[in-house]
């Protein structure tokens, strides 16, 4: 891991900004990997000055943007008839409602949970999530998660150890916030309905 971290730094101080945005397209698309393997080091050569924070932080938001497009695209296209040949018709329809009416929220809690996040374009494409909608969603989400890791590469990109740490347990205290807002987010559209 510590070779290709090294090899991360060197490319996104090689190609800057933009090395951040094809990293975090791969990361959000069809190539996952840890973004903390990006964003972390982009943080780091923030701090030393190196690097904007903001721009850093922009670069990464962009590049998961793009990505999760790329799969949309890929889904909204040609998604419902590959898994029509592993699901029945009620099946992906069901798949297919639910996500209609809780596209938003999976959209957001799916973009902050790892190994979720670069999979939750699918189902927003396959259900024909409003595009704007889906790109404010996975920007969120998204933002929320990067400028983590950019603040976490900013104060102590040095210590790995205490990096591991923080990104275990900012994971476990986002997956019980993300519980109890998509539990209040239940609750109120319920409500609405009565």
């Amino acid at each position: 891991m510590g070779d290709i971290v090294d090899f991360v730094i060197e490319s996104v101080g090689a190609l800057g900004y933009i090395g951040i945005f094809i990293m975090m397209f791969l990361e959000s698309s069809f190539f996952p990997f840890p973004s903390e393997v990006v964003m972390v080091p982009a943080g780091y050569l923030a701090s030393k000055g190196e690097m904007n924070l903001v721009l850093a932080i922009l670069s990464g938001i962009a590049g998961s943007i793009a990505g999760a497009w790329f799969n949309y695209i890929i889904a909204y296209k040609w998604g419902r008839k590959a898994l029509l040949k592993f699901l029945k018709e009620h099946h992906l329809e069901k798949l297919e409602n639910f996500f209609k009416s809780h596209g938003e929220i999976s959209t957001f809690n799916g973009r902050l949970i790892p190994g979720i996040r670069q999979y939750i374009s699918f189902p927003a494409g396959l259900a024909k999530m409003h595009p704007l909608k889906f790109t404010i969603f996975t920007a969120l989400g998204a933002g929320i998660w990067v400028s983590i890791l950019a603040f976490l590469g900013y104060f102590i990109g040095e210590n790995s150890e205490l990096i591991h740490k923080y990104v275990r347990e900012i994971t476990i205290i986002t997956l019980i916030v993300l519980s109890i807002v998509t539990i209040v987010y239940l609750k109120v559209k319920r409500n609405d309905r009565f």
